[in-house]
């Protein structure tokens, strides 16, 4: 286990990535701009990153494309591309430690997360869809004795990745697994704001044997990098995660250039649903505080509103308050540290203006310096005003009494947002019929979570469209269902 010292140690001998990769090699912008990248604890600069612009993404693109054309990639054999991203994730646990301490830097998230969470979850990613790729198969059609109907997956062709800020190694993991497990070739954005992971991996898969133009990074802002990517005519697909607003414009700008296909992962106001009859008040309180403040809160599936029944409500906000105190707030370089400081001052400015309410203060409140904020919980008399309704992105937890759960379903589902649900209720009946009722894309029973890599994430209404990430689902959007129809009739044999 690595103390605290241990971290900052090996934190100061790093050596950070300042290169974009284009067609296998590192690069500076075409004009020559750079932008710094800021460590979110300190403020301080952590190195300067090419400014792309659409020069830059048009560079990739053609990379990309001639890599895909010519079959370096995508005509291999999917046996082939398997060990490739088998060699890409064993590099990466070999510099485990590495990236995590260089996420930690570049986004403020816990070390601890880090080296727990997002460095492992992005190898079972990239292992999982390169074991999946030579397990998918094609299918037949029940055609007639004369004819013979094949219908066959095809890779898409390149692909636009635009990665959000909260998880940037791991959401990577989620879309290059199945985009070049399918054999189709990227060009990534990561945001602005974390860089760093992106182009490491970048950097290793040429290590591991990448061929040049298969995976591509550009780096800068969203108007210089994203909307040409979505707007460009020779990318085949997009794919984002990040806000609502922002995957609009992704809709936006296909429908104004090549109608490429978009897969959009957004926002969420999920809700989480505690019953009277609920088992085990503690387990229940520790579930819904790393729904609500893993991460900051800075988490699109976060629980954001507790809804719990009348009869429940007061020994479930005592022992929320006991396991929110345990929350400790401090360096994330130090293991013991739950929060962090929030990814920016812009981002701090919007998520501190919530703490200022006109509902009660249950625990928390308080940001105690710099972009960090407390583990907050705020109880409202009614279901409205904006804490119930608008994505805040940080620790701040909104509870709503209701008396029913045909009422709390009803309160649930009354939002824009349809990402992740949670019901916690001791017949196993009833939280399942709650379940299936729950407008959401992932409904966790007695628990708190995404599911696994087996299991499909994206959600409904306005906080997804057209596809999903991980699973066998996730391959889907990376690739075209083609029919081959055979005409079997002309022989002269007789059979």
């Amino acid at each position: 286990m690595h103390g605290k010292v241990d971290y900052r140690t090996q934190a100061k001998s790093l050596m950070l990535p300042t290169r974009m990769i284009i067609d296998g090699l590192g690069t500076a912008a075409i004009s020559g701009k750079t932008f710094p990248t800021i460590n979110p604890a300190t403020g301080n600069v952590l190195a300067d990153l090419p400014s792309g612009s659409s020069a830059d993404v048009d560079k990739a693109v053609k990379a990309a494309r001639n890599a895909f054309e010519d079959g370096r990639w995508s005509k291999l054999p999917p046996v082939s591309r398997k060990h490739a991203l088998l060699r890409l994730a064993a590099l990466i646990e070999e510099n485990a430690l590495e990236l995590a301490l260089m996420e930690s830097l570049d986004s403020g998230k816990t070390i601890s997360d880090c080296v727990n969470i997002d460095v492992p979850e992005t190898v079972n990613s990239l292992k999982w869809h390169a074991e999946a790729v030579d397990k998918i198969y094609d299918q037949v059609s029940p055609a007639n004795d004369q004819s013979l109907g094949l219908v066959v997956r095809e890779a898409i062709g390149v692909v636009g990745i635009v990665l959000p800020w909260n998880f940037p190694l791991l959401m990577l993991g989620w879309k290059i697994g199945p985009a070049l497990a399918a054999g189709c070739t990227v060009v990534v954005k990561p945001a602005e704001e974390t860089s760093l992971t992106t182009l490491r991996v970048a950097e290793l898969a040429l290590q591991a044997g990448f061929p040049a133009g298969v995976f591509n990074v550009v780096t800068g802002d969203g108007p210089a990098v994203g909307e040409p990517i979505g707007r460009h005519p020779d990318i085949d697909a997009v794919s984002f995660t990040g806000s609502t607003e922002t995957g609009r414009r992704f809709l936006k700008y296909s429908s104004e250039s090549n109608l490429k296909e978009v897969v959009l992962e957004m926002g969420g106001k999920n809700p989480c649903i505690v019953m009277d009859d609920a088992k085990d008040l503690d387990a229940v309180a520790t579930h819904i505080c790393n729904g609500a403040f893993w991460n900051m809160g800075q988490n699109c599936s976060a629980i954001s509103r507790l809804l719990v029944h009348k009869d429940v409500k007061k020994p479930l906000l005592e022992k929320l308050t006991e396991v929110a105190k345990t929350w400790i707030v401090g360096d994330p370089l130090d293991p013991d540290t739950r929060v962090g400081p929030l990814i920016s001052s812009i981002h701090f400015e919007k998520v501190s203006g919530y703490l200022a309410s006109q509902g009660k203060v249950i625990v928390g409140g308080q940001a105690p310096g710099g972009t960090m904020i407390e583990p907050t919980i705020i109880e409202f008399d009614g279901h409205d005003g904006k804490h119930v309704e608008e994505e805040i992105f940080g620790p701040i937890l909104s509870v709503i009494e209701v008396r029913s759960l045909a009422e709390a379903v009803s309160l649930a589902n009354a939002t824009e947002y349809g990402l992740a649900a949670s019901v916690f209720c001791g017949d196993g009946t009833r939280a399942l019929r709650a379940a299936r009722a729950l407008r959401a894309g992932t409904v966790t029973v007695n628990c708190y979570g995404e599911g696994d890599l087996a299991t499909p994430f994206g959600g409904y209404k306005q906080s997804g469209f057209g596809g999903r990430d991980k699973a066998f689902h996730a391959h889907d959007q990376y690739t075209q269902t083609k029919t081959l129809w055979v005409d079997l009739s002309g022989s002269n044999e007789g059979f």
